[in-house]
């Protein structure tokens, strides 16, 4: 019976808010009608504003992203000058080769380094050595301890 009661009370106060929920409703699109009676008529217009401005984001990200054509750009070129250094590394490491297989096994080459390093000297030969050059002067700051 209890229940019963509840149910008639609920159905009554839904009767009570029923209108007052229609008025508010109806209060809410008479409000409101005016935007969208603007937007039914500007609704291409927003449409290709929008579109636009899409495009627009998607180039700028495009340009300037973090995989942009930009960094892409810099990347390449970033590329580029380490592979120069890799051809230069490859060509000095091949002269290195060279220089240590002449000295294995070519008597000249090693009689050259002999005479160069160790101012080695054949009989009758003189060997002149340059000075080493005078020390700089030490400059203002070295004096002062600066």
């Amino acid at each position: 019976m209890v229940i019963g009661q509840a149910l008639v009370q609920a159905k009554d106060q839904a009767k009570d808010r029923a209108p007052r929920a229609e008025a508010a409703a109806t209060r809410w699109i008479e409000r409101t009608r005016p935007v969208w009676s603007w937007f039914a008529l500007e609704w291409r217009r927003l449409g290709t504003a929008a579109a636009i401005i899409l495009i627009v984001g998607l180039l700028l990200h495009a340009m300037y992203g973090a995989n942009g054509m930009v960094i892409y750009r810099q990347k390449r070129s970033e590329m580029q000058a380490l592979q120069r250094e890799v051809e230069r590394l490859h060509k000095e490491n091949n002269q290195q080769v060279d220089q240590i297989r002449s000295l294995k096994f070519d008597p000249a080459a090693i009689e050259k380094e002999a005479r160069e390093q160790l101012r080695y000297a054949r009989p009758g030969e003189f060997v002149l050595v340059a000075p080493d050059p005078p020390p700089k002067p030490p400059t203002g700051r070295a004096k002062n301890g600066k």
